[in-house]
């Protein structure tokens, strides 16, 4: 019988820890710091803390995040929070080395981002991370994801004043 890790509650949850970019480590190597799967943030703290997490190179933890909110969203933006979260996870790839993984990515985090234009909730930069997504996704399409410039692996999520500046 395979052994599982499981939370108090016995639901499955991966214990091992993780690099920067997500990837499972041995179980006793040091890894990054986790994000607390069960903590429940406001739009506004989600938006901060994977800003962070983006700014710092840590696109998986950001999609952790990202997917918290997407997962507490009202349904009318859950589309949303999804496309953000795909968005790291499109970021992650280009990281890890993967073009297929993350050009599908990113167009998906394009097609449900997109409808939110018009009206974007929590001072989201919506028609920027669309067309930022688009334009890597074309990037890395055509060119070496080696030739990624790093300031294409950390859009501002957040369109107002109130958005950290990026460190």
């Amino acid at each position: 019988m395979v052994h599982r890790d499981r939370d108090a509650q016995g639901r499955p949850r991966n214990a091992r820890p993780r690099d920067g970019l997500g990837r499972p480590l041995p179980h006793d190597a040091a890894g990054v710091e986790r994000v607390d799967e069960d903590l429940v943030l406001t739009p506004e703290e989600s938006l901060e803390r994977a800003q962070q997490l983006l700014d710092e190179g840590r696109p998986f933890h950001a999609h952790e995040v990202l997917e918290g909110a997407w997962k507490t969203a009202p349904s009318a933006d859950r589309a949303l929070w999804k496309g953000l979260a795909q968005l790291a996870v499109g970021l992650t790839h280009v990281r890890r080395g993967n073009a297929t993984g993350a050009t599908a990515l990113l167009r998906r985090a394009c097609d449900h981002i997109r409808p939110y234009r018009e009206h974007p909730p929590h001072s989201i930069a919506v028609a920027q991370l669309v067309d930022h997504a688009a334009d890597l996704a074309d990037h890395v399409e055509r060119s070496s994801l080696t030739t990624v410039p790093e300031q294409q692996l950390t859009p501002r999520l957040r369109t107002t004043d109130d958005a950290p500046e990026p460190r």
